[in-house]
């Protein structure tokens, strides 16, 4: 085992429902085996800073079930910088660290990758973000909140869709990753999906509209932020273009998809992989995102795990276009 005694705990990048679990679960089995834990606030930025300071099981009492991030998260340009990351590794020396743990995405696990190549320090990662992008797990941190979310406000879209016979163009968070829209349009009956993984062809999407069933009250596209076709207000346009007698309204559902409880997957996935990434740098792993496949526990370089070109899966858009009928 590798002897390791203060571990840095942070999170960076979007928060994600399920983080403050992930939190908990570091601390409290970092304190089962005895060893310190020291956060760090608002990730790379904070680690810079100095706003750095100790951890124990009262830290983390009353939070498994709160969204957001109690560690505070930030983006930082100083870290992409070789003396910003020399300035952060000082002042972890400093306070004494010898390993990290570091939850968030594709951006976290880049700064992770950089850091632990210059200097010899080990991190781990945890999946945590809402995209659902990341090579080496089933599901990231959030992800399950997040779509749950979704499908709770449109379906209250359906509602008022349905009262006055109108066309929904919900946007959903997916600036590279379509997996929210995917998931979430075939669990709302949406008529159509838009992904950027898949190229747009509106008037494809407007024959679907028009030759759809003539008695459907209402119709709902999702449609991923980062599609190529400009986003909901674009397709909106473009519908209302086409089809001028149609009611056609675009909502956006903006951040309240980071925001509120984390549900019971998300909380037992990022208490499992919590626990697990303390075990992980006692044995010796370095430089790895921990995640769960076919619930079992796996460990991919961060290199691998940040390429996050997931596949769509072409059955799930097959799904839509027969339910849709």
């Amino acid at each position: 085992m590798t002897q390791i005694n203060n571990i840095g705990l942070f999170t960076s990048g979007g928060d994600a429902p399920g983080m403050n679990a992930a939190i908990r679960a570091v601390v409290r089995t970092a304190t089962y085996y005895n060893l310190q834990v020291t956060g760090i606030r608002r990730g790379y930025e904070g680690m810079i800073n100095g706003e750095i300071f100790p951890m124990d099981g009262k830290s983390v009492a009353n939070i498994i079930q709160r969204g957001g991030t109690i560690l505070k998260t930030a983006r930082s340009e100083q870290f992409r910088t070789p003396e910003g990351r020399k300035i952060a590794y000082e002042q972890l020396q400093k306070h004494g660290i010898d390993a990290l743990v570091a939850i968030g995405g594709d951006g976290t696990f880049t700064g992770a990758r950089a850091f632990g190549a210059e200097y010899d320090i080990p991190i781990v990662g945890l999946p945590g973000t809402i995209d659902n992008d990341l090579i080496g797990t089933d599901f990231t941190i959030g992800y399950d909140t997040a779509i749950n979310t979704v499908i709770d406000a449109v379906d209250k879209i359906r509602d008022t869709a349905e009262s006055h016979d109108r066309v929904f163009i919900v946007e959903v968070m997916g600036r590279d990753s379509g997996l929210i829209a995917l998931r979430t349009g075939i669990a709302s009956g949406a008529e159509a999906i838009v992904i950027p993984e898949t190229e747009t062809d509106l008037n494809a999407l407007c024959n679907r509209l028009e030759h759809g069933r003539k008695d459907k009250s209402s119709k709902i596209v999702l449609v991923a932020e980062g599609d190529n076709a400009g986003g909901a207000f674009e397709i909106g346009r473009h519908i209302k273009e086409r089809f001028p007698h149609y009611d056609t309204r675009v909502s956006i559902l903006g951040h309240i998809q980071r925001g509120g409880r984390p549900s019971c997957m998300d909380r037992v996935l990022a208490s499992r992989i919590g626990v697990a990434a303390v075990e992980a740098l006692r044995n010796g792993h370095r430089n790895e995102m921990i995640g769960i496949i076919h619930n079992e526990l796996s460990y991919t370089p961060f290199e691998h795990a940040i390429k996050h070109n997931v596949e769509i899966n072409p059955n799930f858009l097959k799904i839509v276009e027969i339910l849709s009928i």
